[in-house]
């Protein structure tokens, strides 16, 4: 029996997926929001975690690594993400947090149910529709601690609260932005996350 936890912050969708899921004999599947995955990961002790990588808290940045982090006695599970072509900073988080898993939320059922037992076998899994997706992400010019910088301020976040949330100086966060503004060719911070989102970074 392979042990699934399916991270996902809509509800209903996680519910009528997770519902799905157990038609299969082969397996064992639970259910999460993101913010109780931590506490579903110790209790369930999955093989794979599905996870969507739209979440919705504050800054809506996944933490991917907090399904991969690794404690004494504990195997981490293997990560596969449910994903879209045109969020290729997203792709960009996962594939640094080594998901072995892309699946694309366009797709059916049945590519999910594929792509778990895969994963479950120690086995890369990827969508064919998302390899646009990898190459715009492969062309990104910025960095993950960029992307969350960007993130941040993309929400609103002063520097001081960017600092705070990420554990920097402020005068580090001033050094993140400029090289932000450098790469992205953008005249300030509001265009910088302007060309960002319009490419699918954030």
């Amino acid at each position: 029996m392979i042990r699934v936890l399916l991270v996902h912050d809509a509800c209903l969708v996680r519910s009528v997926l997770a519902e799905w899921l157990r038609r299969e004999p082969d397996l064992g599947v639970f259910d999460s929001s993101w913010q109780s995955a931590p506490g579903r990961l110790r209790s369930v002790r999955p093989h794979v975690c599905a996870a969507d990588l739209d979440c919705s808290d504050a800054y809506g940045i996944p933490p991917l690594g907090d399904l991969c982090a690794r404690e004494p006695g504990r195997t981490p599970p293997r990560l596969l993400v449910l994903a879209s072509a045109n969020r290729p900073g997203l792709l960009k988080r996962a594939a640094e947090a080594g998901a072995l898993g892309y699946v694309d939320k366009e797709s059916s059922p049945e590519q999910l149910v594929d792509g778990i037992r895969r994963v479950s076998e120690g086995k890369r899994f990827v969508d064919d529709s998302l390899g646009f997706g990898f190459l715009k992400a492969a062309e990104m010019p910025l960095t993950r601690r960029e992307l969350s910088v960007l993130s941040l301020a993309a929400e609103g976040a002063s520097v001081a609260e960017i600092a705070g949330s990420l554990h920097l100086s402020h005068g580090t966060v001033r050094n993140y932005m400029a090289a932000i503004t450098r790469k992205t060719g953008a005249r300030n911070r509001i265009d910088a996350i302007r060309i960002s989102q319009g490419e699918g970074w954030l």
